[in-house]
Order: C-alpha cells, then structure tokens, then sequence
C-alpha cells in the first residue's frame, strides 16, 4: 500500500489519487473475494450444499442479507454462525480500505484549507 503525505505536504495529484484509489479499490476487492472464497468452501464442506448454493449462502452472509438455506448438519450450523461474526468484521474492513484514501484526502484537505486562513 502506499504511503500517505503528511500534514505538512501538498496534497497528491489527481493522476495520483486515481493509482491510489485503483490500489486500495484492487484490495479491498480481493479481500472480498478470498472471503466469499472461504465461506463458500467453508458452506460446501461443512453443510454439505451444492457449490452454486454454498456461494449463494457465502455472498448473502457476507453482504448482511442473512443465510438461505437452512443448515442441517452441526458442523453446517458452526460454521454459519463463525462465518457470520468473521462476515461483520470483513465487511467493515472492506469499506474502510475502501474509503481510507477518500477520508484521508478529505482531511488533508480541510487541515491545507485551515493552514492558509490562518496566515
């Protein structure tokens, strides 16, 4: 990832910002992506479902709709239940990659923006 400009420096370019943005966007997605990876290998183990459905389970858990087919068996029902909490969390870590480099040049901005009304 890369590294952010301090307080003190001029904000990046927009040329820049897009690379940056493209980065944090490409992370954000493949950390996405090995989730619904485990959770569909974790519903097609473990509750024993078709790989199709077991993604469909995978991608509502993971998106806070809520499961689709009932789980059967013990370890189906565990791993529902692990993968839901561990869900809640990846989703607000997507969002924050996501959003870091929005946030922080907002800021950037607003502190530059303060910086010069005080001269």
């Amino acid at each position: 990832m890369t590294r952010f400009e301090r307080k003190y420096q001029p904000l990046i370019s927009r040329a820049q910002f897009a690379r940056r943005m493209l980065a944090y966007s490409a992370f954000a997605v493949a950390f996405l992506c090995v989730s619904l990876a485990i959770g569909t290998a974790g519903y097609a183990h473990f509750a024993n479902l078709p790989v199709v459905d077991a993604f469909l389970n995978a991608s509502m858990i993971l998106t806070g709709m809520g499961p689709v087919d009932k789980m059967e068996t013990m370890g189906g029902k565990l791993f529902a239940s692990i993968y839901a909490i561990y869900s809640g969390v990846a989703f607000l870590t997507f969002c924050g990659v996501l959003f870091t480099p929005i946030y922080h040049r907002f800021i950037h901005q607003f502190h530059l923006d303060l910086g010069d009304n005080q001269d």
